[in-house]
């Protein structure tokens, strides 16, 4: 059993930027970099191995032969989540996620509940999440016929830092000069409603799923998206923030300004993203040699590999279920 360091897989979206191969390091070769899939088991974009025994290989192959190393917490065995960075330098399209249930029906994967950690974002960038107030599947359709939609929908001014909670339902549309990472459940179902009219480099617009959009989206008015208070705990070496749980994942805001020491128990995987800084991780076992990672790299440890400590200067995002 060792930690294993993942190479993403990308995606040339229409809406993207260049910054994760700008600015990040993703030696990806396409233009534009709109998404790297850093820890994904998703036949769409699986993460690769890039280090120790098992480099090579596609995470999910590597799960799929070692069931242990996701942890006993998760029933069926499968990764529960879906990892990524995200750099808009457009507007995404305005879109909606199916729960489990509609989702597992309809479309044969998990529904669509994710979080959004701002790494960084333009002055005055804003992003859509839910609606003002309560609509219905006419209004609606009436408002993408004639481009009106954004009457109804409820925008958030965003800052470096911030973080949304997006249950799977809810309407909603990252904003042009946004760089987040995003945590999810292992899906790839998107329900596009409205795409500002863009077509694609072949000339085609995108399409548009809007009769199945409506039977999942919640069409209430929205929560109070304000930023609330969280509190930060100071440690000799480290900080951490807890950023969201819910019965998909858990994920926490790690500052490392020396040394951070966390337990990987049986009971689940947990998973690195380096934000920024560097920085190596090590555990108890003698045998297995620390590995190192930077800004933009995102490592795997299994389940039940015990005591772990990351030694540098840099900011994590750790994720477990």
């Amino acid at each position: 059993m060792e930690i294993l360091k993942l190479l993403p897989a990308g995606k040339d979206y229409l809406w993207g930027g260049t910054r994760l191969r700008d600015e990040y390091g993703k030696r990806i070769d396409l233009t534009p970099l709109a998404e790297t899939w850093e820890c994904s088991v998703h036949s769409d974009g699986p993460s690769v191995v890039g280090n120790g025994e098992f480099k090579g290989k596609n995470l999910a192959e590597v799960l799929e032969q070692h069931p242990e190393y996701i942890g006993t917490k998760v029933a069926d065995g499968k990764l529960p989540v879906l990892v990524k960075f995200i750099d808009a330098k457009q507007d995404l399209s305005v879109q909606v996620h199916p729960d489990d249930e509609y989702a597992r029906k309809y479309e044969h994967q998990n529904g669509k509940t994710e979080m959004w950690y701002v790494i960084d974002a333009d002055e005055g960038a804003e992003l859509i999440y839910g609606f003002r107030h309560k609509v219905t599947p006419e209004i609606l359709r009436e408002a993408v016929v004639t481009g009106t939609l954004d009457k109804h929908l409820q925008k958030a001014e965003v800052h470096k830092g911030d973080v949304f909670y997006v249950p799977a339902g809810t309407v909603h549309g990252i904003g042009a000069g946004i760089l987040i990472a995003e945590i999810q459940e292992s899906s790839n179902v998107t329900y596009r409603v409205y795409d500002y009219d863009r077509v694609d480099k072949n000339g085609k617009k995108r399409e548009l799923h809007f009769d199945k959009a409506v039977q999942v989206m919640n069409m209430g008015v929205a929560p109070d998206v304000k930023q609330k208070p969280r509190m930060v705990k100071y440690y000799a070496g480290c900080s951490r923030e807890l950023l969201c749980r819910c019965k998909y994942f858990e994920a926490e805001r790690i500052q490392v300004t020396k040394g951070f020491s966390f337990s990987v128990r049986e009971e689940s995987f947990q998973i690195l993203m380096c934000l920024d800084g560097y920085g190596q991780v090590e555990t108890m076992d003698a045998e297995l040699k620390p590995l190192r990672f930077s800004k933009g790299e995102t490592v795997f440890i299994p389940a039940g590999i015990g005591r772990c400590m990351v030694i540098g200067e840099a900011g994590l995002i750790k994720i477990r279920c």
